[in-house]
């Protein structure tokens, strides 16, 4: 265990952690630290507390001093300095002509540099202003280039709910969030209508996304078919996720369809399975090591974990890397070196197999007869490595189902 404090740099900043050595520093401190910027003033939003040494970056670089009041006061200048510097940057960017949207600008604590936050849609050579700036200022002068998610942050606003934004009131980091939230909570998909002030998908998605997954998977897809507490059978119409009510189309006795609502726990339906990204046992590692193209076709049909296959492909690394020149060379000269976009069913597999017997689209026709030893090990694959792990009998009449259609279109 390693004792350490927590401090910001910005009011919602990410937080680092510092060796507090024997001073007693107390939650809402300001101190002084040396970071790779320089020296830094800084808030303690963490006491001090201890924490294990795989969760911080060691060595721990100490606190320099608890702020004084003279440090203070340096700060504040700084603050008033930051001003002034940002309207001598805006007269200099609009000198040079530079297509770049000045965002903030920030003074390190002993003076020693000053940062400009910039947008731009590309690349910009700014090294004329930034001899400019130097001449001016009398100091290192540094421009970083930021994207519209930290614009939004700096500069802040109300979103769309009324409220202030969440990344510039209490998001220390940006966590992912993709349109698949979006669709897991029922939400419009409307760009406009999910995404935030800054363009990109709205953060708070990701803030009710475990309930929801958690909620979803208790309730059947709509079009499914269930039987319900009263010996009917129907299909699912409409679900609503928060009450965990399903309506039903229900066919009565005299052929009659009606719509009626049920609880989902007086519905009979075959659940959801819940993926599970972190729960791998040996034998499954072992068959996918036996049979690494297994993999992709796990993915593609039974939606398997991804971590699963990042493990496998960090224990078959070795592998790959001495694969790599000649699966190159082999693309090349099949004609086919798009074959890793495809995401058609079992095509991208298949084109593995083929290649083995250069069987590629532009020679297909003329080259059949390979087609039926290939086949063999196409078969192979499949009942080893699908079967193997799954165990499942509507996963093998499936597997079987498609050896026979590919066989049958081979002859």
């Amino acid at each position: 265990m390693v004792k350490v404090i927590g401090v910001r740099f910005r009011r919602v900043g990410k937080i680092y952690y510092f060796d507090p050595l024997d001073m007693e520093i107390k939650q809402g401190d300001h101190v002084i630290v040396e970071t790779a910027r320089g020296v830094e003033y800084g808030y303690v939003v963490l006491g001090i507390r201890e924490v294990a040494e795989d969760k911080v970056i060691l060595p721990l670089k100490p606190v320099l001093r608890i702020a004084t009041s003279k440090d203070d006061e340096q700060e504040l200048n700084n603050k008033a300095k930051e001003k002034d510097a940002f309207k001598i940057c805006l007269e200099k960017i609009k000198k040079h002509g530079l297509e770049m949207k000045l965002i903030d600008a920030e003074y390190t604590f002993d003076n020693n540099k000053v940062l400009f936050y910039f947008t731009a849609d590309g690349r910009i050579d700014f090294r004329e202003l930034v001899k400019d700036l130097a001449a001016v200022f009398k100091t290192r002068i540094e421009l970083r280039q930021i994207g519209v998610r930290d614009e939004t942050k700096i500069l802040g606003g109300i979103g769309i709910c009324g409220r202030p934004l969440c990344c510039s009131t209490y998001l220390s980091e940006f966590v992912p969030v993709s349109i698949k939230m979006a669709k897991e909570q029922s939400l419009s998909l409307n760009p406009t209508k999910i995404s935030g002030v800054c363009g990109r998908l709205m953060c708070c998605l990701k803030n009710e996304e475990e309930t929801y997954e958690e909620l979803n998977s208790k309730l059947p897809n709509v079009g499914d078919f269930v039987t319900t507490a009263d010996k009917l059978k129907g299909e699912v119409s409409s679900v609503n996720v928060l009450r965990q009510l399903v309506k039903v189309i229900v066919t009565l006795e005299n052929d009659e369809k009606e719509i009626r609502e049920y609880k989902v726990e007086d519905l009979r339906f075959k659940p959801k399975r819940r993926r599970d990204n972190n729960n791998i046992n040996d034998d499954e590692l072992n068959v996918l090591n036996e049979f690494p193209v297994v993999g992709r076709i796990l993915q593609k049909i039974f939606q398997f974990p991804p971590l699963k296959l990042r493990i496998i492909g960090q224990e078959r690394m070795k592998r790959k890397l001495e694969k790599t020149v000649q699966g190159t060379a082999t693309r090349i000269d099949s004609g086919n070196a798009r074959r890793s976009q495809y995401h058609i069913f079992l095509f991208g597999m298949l084109a593995n197999v083929f290649q083995k017997c250069r069987l590629t689209r532009s020679r297909f026709s003329g080259q059949k007869d390979r087609l039926a030893g290939v086949l063999d090990e196409f078969q192979c694959i499949l009942k080893f490595g699908v079967v193997g792990i799954y165990q499942g009998r509507s996963h093998l009449s499936l597997c079987l189902e498609i050896h026979a259609k590919i066989r049958t279109n081979g002859k």
